[in-house]
């Protein structure tokens, strides 16, 4: 993807294998140099020219005056001693923070990233979006989350979920861009098959991501068993009714053969009750499908609030 900074740079981080392979072309180089420069931006993660020492100066001195490397700075770190979670606060080239998350389970390391700065949705219990949305991540941004964490922490994350700050499918195709460099051979080689992508249910992108059939998990964020709930907690609902949304699920299954996971955060009195958990079970009864149960998380803007004991109830 050709994106350039405020001082006309193409972002080089943002163009895939084939994008950058042009760009040598154009530079007048061999077509072999795009290998090299892909080797060093995406397995040796240099943050300078300069340090790609088997490029000759000239080179060097070129891709310095057409291209902008991106990089990302740690804010603040913090480590759980109890599962070696670690929670990152980075602040972007232009001042603007995003958070980035890396859990450790038995079958690998998974990193939680954010695609937006803030949030337009509008969801009341979730606290990206109180400050408002300031901006998209480009494809670079969203592959430093991952490239930074396994930098600092010196782990080796082999799965990622798009579930941090923002909505993916509202930054379809930079997301688009992000998932093609992730999955490149040539680069971090992640399959797609270790990706989640979680979405308040943008109907329209929903569909179009049915046929791209990358292989990821779509993670939908459900939380409501009728329009008026759902409206009344997530305003995407008021575009994009829970009848649609299944429809999109549904149809996103038949093309990609992927079975979906719905996330439901149970908050007291709102959609917790035994009649909420009946209503879940019709919508969702025989289709192949994961469901997510979990209390809501407590945020100090908000007075919802859950317990571990009701999650169980409520199964």
């Amino acid at each position: 993807m050709l994106i350039k900074d405020e001082n006309g740079k193409i972002d080089i981080l943002s163009l895939s294998f084939e994008e950058l392979g042009a760009q040598v072309i154009a530079m007048g180089e061999k077509k072999f140099r795009a290998a090299q420069l892909y080797e060093w931006l995406h397995v040796k993660r240099v943050d300078d020219f300069d340090k790609m020492t088997n490029l000759s100066t000239q080179f060097r001195a070129k891709l310095s005056e057409l291209f902008c490397l991106k990089s990302l700075f740690i804010v603040k770190r913090l480590e759980s001693h109890t599962d070696n979670t670690l929670k990152y606060l980075y602040r972007l080239s232009d001042g603007n923070h995003v958070e980035a998350v890396v859990m450790e389970y038995n079958h690998g390391t998974t990193i939680c990233i954010s695609t937006q700065v803030g949030c337009k949705m509008g969801c009341n219990f979730c606290a990206s979006t109180i400050a408002g949305f300031r901006r998209n991540l480009l494809p670079s941004e969203m592959l430093l989350e991952i490239y930074t964490a396994e930098r600092d922490s010196g782990r080796k994350i082999s799965g990622a979920v798009l579930m941090g700050i923002g909505e993916p499918l509202d930054n379809f195709d930079n997301v688009v861009c992000f998932l093609d460099l992730l999955s490149n051979e040539k680069g971090m080689n992640m399959s797609l098959r270790h990706v989640s992508l979680s979405t308040c249910g943008i109907v329209p992108k929903i569909r179009e991501l049915a046929t791209l059939k990358l292989g990821l998990t779509l993670s939908v964020s459900l939380h409501a068993t009728n329009d008026e709930t759902r409206s009344s907690i997530m305003p995407v609902n008021k575009t994009y009714s829970i009848s649609e949304l299944i429809d999109a699920c549904k149809d996103y299954f038949a093309v990609t053969g992927r079975r979906i996971s719905f996330e439901y955060a149970l908050i007291d009195g709102v959609n917790d009750s035994p009649e909420n958990a009946r209503e879940l079970k019709a919508l969702l009864g025989g289709f192949v499908c994961h469901i997510n149960i979990i209390p809501v998380n407590k945020i100090k803007e908000r007075d919802y609030t859950s317990d571990r004991k009701s999650a169980q109830r409520f199964k």
